[in-house]
């Protein structure tokens, strides 16, 4: 029996497709990636913007009509956009056949099996359910690195999200559950773990009373053959001295940080429901740098929030032209039903959002050309992701680069090289927000 399981969303999204995949594998069937060659269907669906939301439906709708044109006998639904219109899904697409909701994932075989049996099928628990002990997951990531989800929900209740609505309250996944399942993927290969979750800075608190975040950095650095600990995700008013002190000290963590700000403006920052201000986020980057000169910090923004104004625009512009962010996107604010901003006065119309949206990665554009241009002649560790094709060239990434989302570095060298590798690479130029450079000695495996 074929099945084609398409994952859609974030990497926290990406972590419970393979969990899913784990335990269909376990049941034996064959994964294939073309649809028309799928008996079954199962899409792990997002819907954290309206893009999202879209990107979802249309897939939902398009693998729908290979019950007509197809081999297709079940299609399957997961995920963020199950758990937010789960009526919907059943009443307007009948060719779904099972719908599975954000905590109930583990029962992704018996929702196939029900369908292939020509059951309908709606499988919820409580979006509050403590997180269950990981399953044996198929690492979809290429094997040499993988997302660690160390917590679910969120208790931020930021007014323009949804995530606590569709994934609950902030449940931290135990520290030995997180180092067991670490240790299993280290097994595997895995040589860089990136640290995933709605928040990962208030890790812990909610089993122990404290941030374990540091802690857990400690326990995980400890595994023989993890190489790399990146950091995601990581609200800037929950940044501690110890957190810092970790990420300093210990030498498998990468220095760098995903730091989600949103904003500069203070009144678009209340609005937001955030708990930083201006002057707050500009000290803690401060602080950062101070105390870890060649940290990388990425952040996301964005633009056109209700009641944002030409000055609080013109804030931001300023925040990001000052703090010279490595990485930075931004969104167009993106206005989603049963959240409290969906319902603020003085809307920002779209065209003007995108507007501003543009102009802000303008001017980080600029930023990030001029710094990739100044790495030349660094020497950098790099992991291979790949070699390019006809060439005496790899493509890897630095500790500065989480993959998927930021930059790469071309490596011209004549040694044989395998995804995972670690090369030590001197920069000799850059192409935009890459690198390029050439392999100055091996590093050992």
């Amino acid at each position: 029996m074929n099945l084609l399981f398409i994952s859609l969303g974030c990497d926290k999204n990406l972590v419970d497709t393979e969990k899913m995949l784990g335990l269909l594998g376990k049941e034996g069937y064959a994964f294939v990636d073309d649809e028309n060659e799928a008996d079954v269907i199962v899409i792990n669906t997002c819907c954290f913007i309206g893009d999202a939301k879209e990107e979802s439906v249309n897939t939902i709708l398009e693998m729908a009509r290979l019950k007509e044109t197809g081999r297709l006998k079940a299609l399957i639904v997961t995920g963020c956009l199950a758990q937010r219109y789960k009526e919907e899904i059943t009443t307007e697409i009948p060719e779904v056949d099972a719908v599975l909701g954000t905590t109930s994932y583990e029962a992704v075989a018996q929702a196939v099996k029900e369908a292939l049996g020509g059951h309908h099928t709606a499988i919820f628990k409580s979006i509050d359910e403590p997180v269950g002990e990981t399953t044996d997951r198929l690492v979809t990531t290429g094997g040499h690195y993988a997302f660690l989800k160390i917590a679910e929900g969120c208790d931020k209740r930021c007014t323009y999200c949804i995530i606590p609505y569709l994934r609950g309250k902030y449940r931290s996944v135990p520290v030995e559950q997180l180092v067991k399942e670490a240790g299993e993927l280290a097994e595997k290969g895995v040589k860089e773990l990136i640290l995933v979750a709605q928040e990962t800075t208030v890790y812990g608190k909610d089993l122990y009373g404290k941030k374990m975040l540091p802690e857990l950095l400690h326990r995980l650095a400890g595994i023989p053959g993890i190489q790399w600990i990146r950091l995601q995700y990581c609200y800037p008013e929950e940044i501690t001295p110890e957190l810092i002190e970790a990420i300093k000290t210990e030498e498998k963590v990468c220095h760098y940080l995903d730091i989600p700000i949103q904003h500069a403006s203070d009144a678009v920052l209340k609005r937001m429901g955030r708990r930083t201000s201006n002057a707050e986020i500009r000290g803690l980057i401060e602080t950062l740098r101070k105390e870890i000169p060649d940290i990388a910090l990425r952040t996301t923004m964005i633009s056109g929030f209700p009641g944002e104004t030409e000055d609080d625009h013109q804030t931001l512009l300023d925040f990001v032209y000052d703090m010279e962010f490595d990485r930075l996107g931004v969104f167009a604010y993106s206005p989603e039903e049963d959240t409290p901003a969906y319902g603020f006065p003085d809307q920002v119309p779209e065209e003007l959002k995108e507007e501003r949206r543009d102009e802000i990665m303008e001017l980080q554009q600029d930023i990030a050309f001029e710094k990739s241009a100044r790495m030349k002649g660094r020497v950098l560790e790099v992991m291979i992701e790949g070699k390019v094709a006809d060439e005496n060239a790899y493509v890897g990434r630095t500790y500065m680069d989480s993959p998927g989302v930021d930059g790469l570095i071309f490596v011209n060298t004549e040694l044989p090289l395998m995804s995972g590798d670690f090369v030590r690479v001197r920069v000799t130029g850059s192409a935009d927000y890459d690198l390029i450079g050439e392999v100055e000695h091996e590093f050992t495996e």
